[in-house]
């Protein structure tokens, strides 16, 4: 259980200061992939096993990537 956290918690803050990163990477795939780590770690601790976390991605970057689509103002 408090590697699931810590685990949560590390991929909280990676995805939070990734936006202070000038990478080169526009906003759409930053917000694709951070929504897969996310998600992925959500997955893993809710759901378990390698199922939960391969769905928690999937749903993680669909959401990403939609939430960051160009022209879309939230």
């Amino acid at each position: 259980m408090n590697t699931k956290m810590i685990a949560a918690i590390a991929a909280a803050a990676m995805v939070g200061l990734s936006g202070c990163a000038s990478t080169g990477i526009d906003r759409n795939t930053a917000g694709t992939v951070g929504g897969a780590v996310l998600g992925g770690v959500i997955g893993s601790a809710v759901g378990g096993g390698t199922l939960g976390t391969v769905g928690g991605a999937a749903a993680g970057a669909v959401i990403g990537n939609q939430a960051t689509k160009p022209g879309t103002r939230y």
